[in-house]
């Protein structure tokens, strides 16, 4: 990838989108382009963690697997996000699975190099932290449904959610760009997959969510709101 195409990718990046082409330029210097095919791992739960990944193309998975083999999908990132959030400022090991979905070109910047920018730099480190709160925000939503809904409720949330992160407005309903199978819902939540067959069929029923001829979800956000709050 030319320096102007890694420049043009990391310039939409949130943490970087208000800084001038001269205050970017020694982070596009520490940065490699690498192209990943569609099932390769990005990097294995429990690998040295030493490396931050920003998507430019593609869409990339991530997901923790237990000792029994379990599955938890964390979620499904696509063009302008960064991962892992968890890699910065702390040693140790890449905390989850990072699997390619479709094939992608990842901008690569090792940790310990670009933590020395972010200390040149504080206004870069306030953006960070603004980042990381808003995933530390997420994070406590899915433990509050998780304490506070009962099974029904919670995949209700789960689908108003994926309107965000993996969602695009098409009319009045949100069409999520993401194909994701029951099994895959049922492991963000911890629940099983006859429950998350049954949820979707209710809530069809409802004219809530239907399926386009490719498969994608389409989803009435707002009336999927005022199911779980009225």
């Amino acid at each position: 990838m030319k320096y102007e195409d890694i420049v043009k990718r990391l310039s939409v990046v949130p943490i970087f989108k208000e800084l001038s082409a001269k205050e970017l330029d020694p982070i596009v210097k520490i940065a490699q382009a690498r192209f990943y095919k569609d099932k390769m791992y990005v990097f294995m739960q429990e690998d040295p963690l030493d490396r931050v990944f920003f998507i430019h193309s593609g869409k990339i998975k991530i997901y923790k697997s237990d000792l029994a083999g379990k599955e938890q999908l964390i979620s499904v990132l696509g063009p302008g996000e960064m991962f892992p959030h968890a890699g910065f400022f702390r040693k140790g090991k890449f905390p989850a699975y990072a699997e390619v979905l479709e094939d992608a070109v990842l901008i690569i910047i090792p940790i310990d190099r670009f933590e020395k920018i972010l200390i040149s730099y504080p206004e870069l480190c306030i953006k960070l932290f603004k980042v990381l709160g808003e995933k530390i925000v997420d994070l406590q939503g899915r433990l509050e449904a998780q304490v506070l809904h009962n099974t029904y409720e919670q995949i209700i949330l789960l689908l108003i959610r994926l309107c965000k992160s993996n969602g695009e407005k098409v009319g009045g309903l949100y069409k999520l760009t993401t194909q994701f199978t029951n099994r895959e819902l049922a492991n963000m939540i911890g629940t099983s997959r006859e429950s998350v067959s049954r949820t979707i069929n209710q809530v069809k029923k409802k004219s809530l969510v239907s399926q386009d001829e490719n498969g994608f979800y389409l989803i009435n956000h707002e009336a999927l709101e005022q199911e779980l709050f009225y």
